[in-house]
């Protein structure tokens, strides 16, 4: 049983959503008996589920709240819906424009306590698999359950880690309100600097833990990179594992995508050209840009994807380089402005869309010839790979999921570029490699090649998980 607070396409903020979203039907291939249970809040009210239970108390707190279920059987997998609409019947995800819900700890804890009771009355559970800070308490209620349970006789819990900066934070008072004794209020269980992390309970109690790519899995035991838990993570690395994430092939496949004006395989990649044309077209850019390499940025705008150092480097890049840049994202005020602030100066050079735009994405991966994604840190990252799928080699820091998907010289067979230290002199330098190299036609077709020939598949990535839950749980193998 997955549990999480996001699932493509019925509820989804970042990457976790996409994750449970093809993850559970990629296992169903491998004889897994899948459920997934998540609130009914979002799109996922517009569901064709049925409702199987009305009033199922839930006791938190000590008391009772009352929850419906509906279940939507689809690709093989069982889905859940929590239903309460006090809790998850508003317009957004964890907030709204006031800013985030003052009472999240308790709507997933919830969550958390629900997961276990449709797993007792609807869905025998042998592994219970919890995402990220939301379903950090579902491993401590289970073994902190007065009762013995015989439902829940030998059951285990693995922990996945997508982004160890949300750790759940929240001050002691919050908890009696989710049941949660007094006695755990220690350094080596829940409490963290003051406060409690529900995130930090999942990583305490779990039987394993995983996050999405090798390298982020070291990277979290630093104490440069681990948010304060990386003494909690170095005493678990025995049972912490790194799986990188996989990519949706029946949406991101250039040789049958929807969205992208001519078609493209690694066999024939004429159709690449006519969708760099079109890009150009789209964005308003000059048509000499077809002899000249299109660099490409899509992203959530936050200093976190590297974009501090993209500023430094703007101004240098943009007036001394021949080269052009299509850009989609939202977020940072400031960010948004520096892109505005380009593409007010090099209005025939730079494309701006703010916002994302799902279909305009897949015509940037299709229509660029270099991604830029100079993360300060990644636990998995998605574009690479669909640039590398799209035939569009990156340039990207060599962190996270970008260093274990991204090979770059001295590697004999490179499909991209990387950069190590984090300023902007390391980034325009692997911008301007990449722009040389751009220009020998037939060692860059090759390297395209290469990128579009990597296996991102949810069925790799399905196949590492089910090892790691037979080795947890050897029924289930």
């Amino acid at each position: 049983m997955m549990v999480s607070s996001e699932v493509r396409p019925w509820a989804k903020s970042g990457g976790l959503a996409d994750v449970v979203g093809s993850l559970p039907a990629a296992l169903t291939r491998f004889g897994h008996k899948v459920s997934v249970v998540i609130p009914r809040y979002m799109d996922a009210v517009k569901v064709p589920a049925s409702r199987i239970a009305d009033q199922i108390p839930i006791y938190i707190g000590g008391a009772a709240r009352f929850v419906g279920v509906w279940a939507l059987e689809s690709n093989g997998v069982s889905h859940y819906f929590v239903d309460e609409p006090i809790l998850y019947g508003r317009n957004g995800l964890y907030g709204d424009q006031s800013g985030e819900f003052g009472d999240n700890h308790y709507r997933f804890a919830v969550l958390c306590r629900a997961a276990l009771e449709i797993a007792r009355r609807f869905s025998p559970t042998d592994i219970f698999h919890c995402h990220d800070w939301q379903t950090g308490l579902l491993p401590l209620y289970l073994k902190e359950s007065p009762s013995l349970d015989p439902a829940f006789l030998g059951a285990k819990t693995l922990m996945t880690i997508h982004n160890l900066a949300y750790r759940g934070l929240y001050g002691r008072d919050v908890m009696p309100s989710i049941s949660l004794p007094p006695r755990l209020y220690r350094p080596d269980l829940i409490e963290f600097w003051g406060g409690v992390s529900l995130l930090k309970a999942g990583l305490v109690y779990a039987d394993e833990l995983s996050t999405v790519s090798a390298t982020y899995a070291r990277e979290i035991q630093t104490l440069e990179q681990g948010e304060g838990l990386d003494g909690l993570l170095r005493a678990r690395s025995a049972s912490l594992y790194g799986i990188v994430n996989g990519i949706d092939d029946d949406v991101w496949n250039p040789a049958d995508d929807r969205y992208i004006p001519a078609c493209y395989s690694v066999s024939d990649l004429s159709g690449k050209s006519a969708c760099k044309k079109d890009l150009l077209a789209e964005f308003g850019l000059a048509a000499t840009a077809m002899g000249r390499p299109l660099l490409a940025i899509i992203s959530r705008f936050a200093d976190q994807k590297g974009f501090d150092i993209v500023r430094s480097i703007a101004w240098e890049l943009m007036a001394h380089d021949d080269i052009y840049l299509a850009v989609l994202g939202s977020g940072d005020p400031s960010i948004e402005d520096m892109f505005r602030w380009l593409k007010h100066h090099y209005q025939d050079r730079v494309g701006l869309r703010i916002g994302f735009d799902e279909s305009l994405a897949h015509r940037i991966e299709a229509g660029a010839d270099i991604f830029i994604m100079p993360s300060r840190y990644e636990p998995c990252g998605l574009n690479q790979m669909y640039s590398l799928r799209y035939g569009t080699p990156p340039v990207v820091r060599a962190t996270g999921g970008l260093e274990d998907t991204v090979q770059a010289t001295p590697d004999p067979a490179p499909t991209g570029f990387k950069f190590v230290d984090y300023n902007g002199g390391a980034l325009l330098w692997a911008i301007r490699q990449a722009c040389s190299a751009w220009t020998d036609r037939e060692s860059w077709t090759a390297m395209m090649a290469r990128g579009m020939r990597k296996d991102f598949s949810w069925a790799a990535s399905a196949a590492a998980y089910s090892r790691l839950y037979g080795d947890l749980h050897p029924g289930t193998a």
